[in-house]
């Protein structure tokens, strides 16, 4: 079964209450976060904590990357493999913990995916005047969204949806 939220922002209470009530299996069951996990924000000793907390809910997290997290391709400790017909990052020590790569699809529940992370920090200028994190690369590079573009023109523009952290400004709701 697969799940979704988002903007966790490193508090996974009611993701350990969901899964509690609902009886999840870290094999069979994927919780979808849409970017902004909080795993890789700190970058010392609370990011492995969080993780060792993570690593006993019983569930596969599969992390969308936001802005307010460094991207795990730039930290040593993550390896790729293979999920659900695409690439993820993983670290060893914390298997049930992914991260997906911009640009790949992904199949859950027989139907396809394209995995677009990361945003503009609109916040960026009160992240850095009080000493929180900022990184410079918290927005898809041209070289990814070249690449992704090519994974959907490739695919004919055929997939069944786009899993993203935010959507383009000009599809901002703007209703109420």
């Amino acid at each position: 079964m697969f799940y979704i939220t988002g903007d966790t922002h490193g508090s996974f209470g009611r993701i350990q209450l969901f899964c509690k009530e609902n009886k999840t299996k870290r094999k069979n069951d994927v919780m979808i976060i849409t970017g902004d996990a909080g795993i890789n924000y700190y970058m010392d000793i609370r990011d492995k904590e969080k993780k060792k907390k993570l690593r006993d809910i019983p569930i596969t997290f599969f992390c969308v990357h936001g802005n307010h997290e460094q991207r795990p391709e730039e930290l040593a400790a993550y390896k790729k493999i293979e999920f659900c017909g695409g690439t993820v990052y993983v670290e060893e020590e914390f298997p049930n913990i992914l991260f997906a790569i911009d640009g790949e699809v992904y199949t859950f529940d027989g139907k396809e995916y394209l995995i677009v992370g990361g945003a503009y920090s609109v916040d960026k200028q009160y992240r850095m005047l009080r000493g929180y994190n900022w990184w410079d690369n918290e927005q898809p590079s041209e070289e990814t969204k070249e690449h992704t573009e090519g994974i959907c023109e490739a695919l004919n523009w055929n997939i069944h949806g786009v899993i993203t952290h935010t959507c383009p400004l000009k599809y901002e709701p703007i209703e109420v």
